[in-house]
């Protein structure tokens, strides 16, 4: 049963970006804008694709041995490196006996595939008919012994828990933007509940990945004119830019919290999650149900949005649209505009960004050019969304405590 004196609170934000490692570079970011999509992207590597890259990372900072370094692909790193700017935000990177009892929940994709043995197969099925026997010889033949053991999804929160030495409980959730949202509804349910005091919860994606984006050119949802802004005059989007992201928070109860003296960002105060049809209004009537039971007073001047639109054009449309007739005086913030869509680590990324803006009491600046209005005063909560661009939505409503 749900224990309603159970507050739960952000206590770490750990995020990387193209833009850059940390908090400080995205809070002087958030409170002074002049973000350029075009600096921190690469429209030349993938072309006519555009990818926001990692950034330049010292690894060693929060992953010191080269072996643990060596046998991680760069997602992995980068969910590790962020996992460990989170608790050392929260101040519990060198607390052994929390982080044994603390509990983790991942969002994370496939791991990256061998593209010269892709390559190689489908060059050869051109030349020959028993491609089921051809399929047979070059996966037993070609393929790296090791290399379904790398790529299994539930190693990021295995190496988080061996360099960092988070040993509670470990969920690892699948399903691109519906995991990452799924992850934050769990923990916030475990916390609300009882059944946890203090979890790590995220994910990461790199967006310099040819399959992810092979996989995303499969169903037309890939942009390929870089110099357009993320938002069309007519109100749609103009396709997604794969953004690379490491996103990982602390979540706590507020007494456990408060009981080690926490710095607390913000209080979550609700989050959830679904998914179904989207014909007609029902992905509007689904996500107005989400708002009324994670944000049903977030009506105000106060609020700022945090809108994760993947960039497909009609769906973010229809994201948009929904946002400004629901919440017509809170100013929007497409995210998305200047760092990319990070699917699994997208929702995450949101929230992180809410943190750091409800932390430092000044008004947040536009991210979409000439689509997101100015705000004349500092938010005092925040909603923030994320809409799969195949399925699944979330909705979270964060606010400073009082």
């Amino acid at each position: 049963m749900t224990n309603p004196n159970n507050d739960v609170v952000i206590t770490g934000v750990g995020l990387v970006t193209a833009l850059g490692v940390g908090g400080d570079v995205h809070r002087t970011a958030l409170a002074e804008g002049g973000i350029s999509p075009e600096a921190l992207s690469d429209s030349e590597r993938f072309a006519p694709y555009t990818v926001f890259p990692l950034p330049q990372i010292d690894w060693s900072e929060q992953i010191p041995r080269r072996g643990d370094q060596r046998q991680m692909e760069n997602w992995q790193r980068l969910g590790v490196f962020s996992a460990g700017l989170a608790l050392d935000d929260a101040g519990f990177k060198d607390d052994a006996e929390a982080c044994a009892s603390m509990d983790m929940i991942v969002a994370a994709g496939g791991g990256e595939r061998d593209v010269a043995v892709d390559t190689l197969i489908v060059e050869e099925g051109r030349k020959r008919n028993d491609r089921e026997q051809l399929l047979n010889e070059k996966l037993t033949t070609e393929l790296r012994p090791t290399l379904f053991l790398a790529q299994l999804s539930n190693l990021l929160a295995g190496n988080i828990s061996i360099v960092h030495k988070v040993t509670g409980s470990s969920r690892t959730l699948m399903g691109e933007q519906g995991a990452g949202i799924s992850a934050i509804e769990t923990a916030h349910a475990r916390l609300t509940a009882g059944q946890s005091t203090h979890c790590l919860v995220g994910g990461a994606f790199v967006a310099e990945r040819q399959d992810m984006l092979m996989v995303m050119e499969a169903v037309h949802a890939l942009a390929r004119s870089p110099l357009k802004p993320f938002w069309n005059e007519d109100g749609s989007a103009n396709g997604m830019n794969l953004g690379t992201a490491g996103a990982f928070l602390v979540l706590e109860t507020r007494e456990h919290a408060e009981a080690r003296g926490a710095r607390i960002y913000a209080r979550l105060d609700g989050v959830l999650g679904d998914r179904g049809p989207r014909e007609e209004d029902r992905m509007e009537q689904r996500l107005a149900r989400l708002c009324d039971e994670t944000a049903p007073s977030a009506r105000s001047g106060d609020t700022v949005i945090f809108c994760g639109a993947t960039g497909a054009p009609e769906l973010s449309r229809r994201e948009r649209q929904f946002l400004s007739t629901r919440y017509p005086d809170s100013p929007i913030r497409t995210y998305g505009a200047v760092f990319g869509h990070s699917l699994e680590a997208q929702f995450t990324t949101g929230l992180a960004l809410a943190c750091l803006a409800l932390d430092q009491d000044r008004p947040v600046k536009p991210m979409a050019q000439e689509a997101d209005p100015e705000m004349a005063n500092a938010p005092k909560s925040a909603i923030v969304t994320t809409i799969g661009h195949i399925r699944g939505e979330g909705v979270a409503h964060l606010s400073k405590l009082s």
